[in-house]
């Protein structure tokens, strides 16, 4: 069934209680642990255009609300990474990668660049030092920031974003970070990343939507 013209889809529904979560009058409560300030917000991969959209209208109300948004690209702090390693790392992983078939090459590929960015100083390190160094230099914000991670999905199949998760607990200056995931739900804690990779059942954060 077709939703009417001013019915709100899945997502936005989402959107919007995360939102609402976000601005409590007694500060955010995105989380039900306590000195846990995660939230995993799910949407379907094929969903991806929409949701940025959706990120972009979230950051633009929490702004005019007087928060701090700090968004962060994953896709870009793996691209940016790959680049560090020099013009020609790349085209060695290109040339090789067309020379062995899909059964060899993905694997290949995932092994030369999951190295760059797993770990507790890969890409989870990229995002603790980026709020890290926002609340070291604006202490007066902290209250009032919120970092938001998106683009995960450019990191299939080389990295698990439970991984970024548990990397960053603790090293995020008691800034309220929200992981936009696309995927499959499975029960109640459990997410199939992309869709593709077998359910990771180990997530603590608040799941949106509920």
């Amino acid at each position: 069934m077709s939703r009417g013209l001013f019915e709100e889809s899945k997502l936005q529904q989402a959107i919007n209680d995360l939102r609402a979560d976000l601005i409590r009058d007694g500060g955010p409560q995105i989380s039900t642990m306590r000195n846990y300030r995660f939230a995993i917000l799910q949407y379907e991969p094929e969903e991806e255009f929409a949701l940025r959209a959706e990120v972009r209208k979230l950051g633009t109300s929490l702004i005019s609300n007087g928060w701090v948004v700090l968004t962060i690209d994953l896709q870009k702090l793996m691209l940016d990474r790959i680049r560090r390693e020099g013009d020609q790392f790349a085209s060695r992983l290109i040339t090789l990668e067309k020379r062995l078939d899909r059964s060899r090459g993905l694997p290949m590929l995932s092994e030369k660049i999951s190295h760059l960015i797993d770990g507790p100083d890969g890409i989870a390190g990229e995002c603790s030092r980026i709020i890290q160094q926002h609340a070291l230099e604006n202490p007066d914000q902290v209250d009032r920031t919120v970092a938001l991670i998106a683009r995960a999905g450019a990191l299939y199949p080389f990295y698990r974003s439970s991984a970024l998760l548990r990397h960053l607990d603790g090293k995020t200056s008691n800034v309220p970070v929200v992981l936009f995931y696309p995927g499959k739900r499975q029960g109640l804690t459990g997410l199939s990343f992309m869709g593709l990779l077998d359910p990771d059942n180990d997530y603590r954060p608040r799941i949106y939507p509920d």
